[in-house]
């Protein structure tokens, strides 16, 4: 591994994604001379989408809590405090992680929403109703339709383009993860996503949407910042809309623009406030 004075980068993949949907990215900053390390969740790992699709069992029973204490372990080896990225539920793990200090910057790209951030479009509702549909399924790992991955991330592209982008990258859901995003909405206290918002000595948060995104819509997003700025917290929050962007924003045509954007920000960001 290069020796390099950059800041090194962790990057966290969302719900239906394994790490290669960051190869866009991590490829830009690692040209850059940034150490990025981009791990899989638990069950996921290192494995390939076939694998993952052939042999789902890994991914049952997991939720956040397991998720986010795996990248905590993981962080805490490395010798410096990272940049911390997460797309989706990865950006719910970011904010959790933001919560423990890990990081110098954190950037949630188009991030689900952490405990008492109640706004719940319906096009957000509608995407896991795969799952919510069957309580007793909380323990399992469905998989994906590429009818509903059309919905969820090839909202832009033809059925048929979206099939493509099924077969490259969707894996099978961890149910655990979304029931418990969704009943720590109302339960700001005790919900398993419960942040500080007030946390002062909390690292510069940007929160990324796109405009047409059916998973986080710009509402979500402006609701996550609205709730963190209410506290009066002195931690800097910021926000940032895309135009005719969906929740592929990670690998969507043009990403080039957002990662360099998320880049800049958060190194401009992570200096000022180690300094």
């Amino acid at each position: 591994m290069a020796t390099t004075d950059k800041t090194p980068i962790v990057l966290i993949h969302g719900l239906w994604m394994t790490p290669k949907s960051w190869d866009t990215w991590a490829e830009r900053y690692r040209a850059l001379g940034h150490e990025v390390i981009v791990p899989g969740w638990p069950g996921i790992d290192d494995r390939d989408v076939a694998d993952i699709r052939r042999d789902p069992s890994g991914l049952k029973d997991i939720g956040l809590a397991q998720i986010a204490d795996h990248y905590e372990r993981i962080i805490r080896a490395l010798p410096v405090k990272p940049i911390i990225m997460g797309h989706s539920f990865g950006g719910v793990i970011t904010q959790m992680l933001a919560d423990r200090g890990l990081g110098v910057a954190y950037v949630g790209v188009a991030p689900g929403q952490t405990a008492g951030v109640t706004a719940l479009p319906l096009s957000t509702l509608w995407t896991g109703t795969p799952i919510l549909s069957n309580p007793f399924g909380i323990k399992g790992a469905k998989p994906l339709s590429k009818r509903h991955f059309h919905f969820t991330f090839g909202n832009d592209l033809s059925r048929a383009e979206s099939d493509v982008l099924w077969e490259e990258y969707a894996v099978n859901s961890y149910n655990r993860v979304f029931f418990e995003g969704v009943s720590s909405v109302l339960n700001e206290k005790g919900g398993v996503t419960r942040v500080d918002y007030a946390r002062a000595d909390r690292a510069p948060l940007l929160v990324i949407t796109g405009e047409i995104d059916h998973v986080v819509p710009p509402a979500i997003g402006r609701a996550i910042v609205k709730k963190y700025r209410s506290t009066g917290s002195p931690s800097v929050v910021e926000y940032r809309e895309y135009a005719g962007r969906t929740h592929r924003l990670v690998s969507q045509d043009g990403w080039q623009e957002i990662a360099d954007d998320a880049l800049a920000w958060a190194t401009e960001h992570s200096a000022a406030s180690v300094a």
